[in-house]
């Protein structure tokens, strides 16, 4: 080539406008390619408007199990026909239980027959049982005076009040627990008995008590009562149908050493 015989400038500067004239041949054809492709997106977006749209018309129908007549066309002039509304399907019945089958009645086992003799029938007549015995009384061992509370008036006994009153046989209205006594007679000596005299007053209460009598002497069951007088519950006296109350009662407490 004659190029080589020139300078190395000359060949330097030759060599870059060969290069940009490639360069630029290049860039001017990407730029054609370019717009050849913008024309044809543009061309493709506008229609022509003498060309109409084909278009794609949406209808719904429904499908009957029992197919109606088609319609005749309608007379012109004449009005048109009312459709009659359609009647709205029933929802579906739940299925019918059969009703369960009676259950057999089992007739009762004949009962047996037990053929009695007339005196068999006589010994079994309850009207000729013997009439029952009384159970008897619940025995308890006394430790005051029995509960003589009724409409008859109240006995008098042994002994008088502080100052002379008289002194009526006690009547319990309810009689004093065992741990109620047993507590205060454990300091005395038994077997015995003690006698006390107390005033009563409301609620069935007694009050101001003094000691009558003891037996043995100097055995302690009187003072012991005494003591225990304040849980005492006795009826006051009755004297001509009334109620006295404020009069005195004598109280027995009998003591036993198997207590």
């Amino acid at each position: 080539m004659l190029t080589s015989k020139l300078p190395f400038a000359d060949r330097l500067r030759a060599r870059l406008r060969e290069e940009g004239g490639r360069k630029a041949a290049g860039v001017v054809l990407a730029l054609l390619i370019e717009c050849v492709m913008l024309l044809a997106m543009l061309s493709l977006a506008h229609l022509s408007p003498e060309q109409p749209r084909r278009t794609v018309a949406l209808s719904t129908f429904t499908v009957s199990d029992n197919p109606q007549p088609a319609e005749t066309p309608a007379e012109p002039g004449a009005k048109p026909a009312q459709q009659a509304p359609r009647p709205a399907p029933k929802p579906p019945q739940p299925a019918e239980t059969p009703p369960a089958p009676p259950r057999p009645v089992t007739p009762p086992p004949a009962q047996a027959m037990i053929p009695l003799t007339r005196d068999q029938m006589a010994s079994a007549d309850i009207a000729r049982l013997p009439a029952k015995p009384d159970a008897p009384a619940k025995s308890t061992e006394t430790i005051g005076p029995a509960n003589i509370g009724g409409p008859k008036d109240t006995p008098r006994t042994s002994g008088s009040g502080p100052r002379g009153e008289p002194l009526y046989a006690a009547s319990w209205y309810r009689e004093p627990y065992d741990d109620e006594l047993r507590g205060y007679l454990s300091t005395a000596q038994g077997p015995g008995w003690g006698k006390i005299a107390c005033r009563t007053v409301a609620d069935f209460r007694v009050d101001s008590c003094v000691i009558v009598d003891e037996y043995p002497k100097g055995s302690g069951i009187a003072r012991a009562a005494l003591a225990a007088s304040w849980q005492f519950l006795v009826r006051p006296p009755r004297v001509g149908g009334r109620v006295m109350v404020g009069e005195w009662v004598g109280i027995l407490i009998e003591y036993d050493l198997r207590r």
